[in-house]
């Protein structure tokens, strides 16, 4: 049986980061299915809170760093330009997250916090987290990330991009 939780404090932590203008804006930016990145960092970063908790880990920097570990500027579905492999989403939009939220929310950042959304992609890209809150983060998105594949086609359309030529 799942355990309800309280989720009050998570919200006085993230509270003034998800009611921003800027962050609003993620609500319209599809993530994976019919998910938002919006929604998406939502769970991201309450299952990350829920862990860190658990584990008496630094449970604030989980919660924000599950808030910001996609911030990036623009939805990747939107990029129509061949790029090389590297070059594409997977691999490039946790810079541009980290960058985005130092731009707008640098005072909520710490070095767990960066380093959590720098290596969230951990192990797509070769350099793992530094931090329990960092593991704590790239694990997190990942069970996040599978809950939305329901099915062969949303498998197969989540790796298209191994398709392209």
């Amino acid at each position: 049986m799942k355990k309800k939780y309280d989720y009050s404090e998570w919200y006085m932590i993230v509270e003034p980061i998800i009611t921003s203008r800027e962050y609003i804006k993620r609500r319209t930016f599809r993530h994976h299915g019919d998910v938002t990145v919006y929604e998406h960092s939502m769970m991201v970063s309450k299952k990350a809170y829920r862990m860190a908790k658990r584990i008496g880990a630094d449970y604030k920097s989980a919660a924000i760093a599950g808030i910001l570990h996609d911030f990036y500027e623009t939805p990747w579905q939107d990029v129509k330009i061949k790029q090389p492999i590297y070059k594409m989403h997977a691999f490039t939009h946790a810079r541009v997250a980290l960058n985005n939220s130092r731009k707008h929310f640098k005072k909520y950042l710490n070095t767990k916090i960066e380093n959590a959304i720098l290596r969230h992609m951990f192990p797509l890209t070769i350099i793992p987290p530094k931090t329990v809150v960092g593991i704590i983060i790239t694990i997190s998105d990942k069970l996040s990330s599978l809950d939305f594949i329901t099915s062969k086609e949303a498998i197969l359309k989540t790796f298209s991009f191994l398709r392209r030529g």
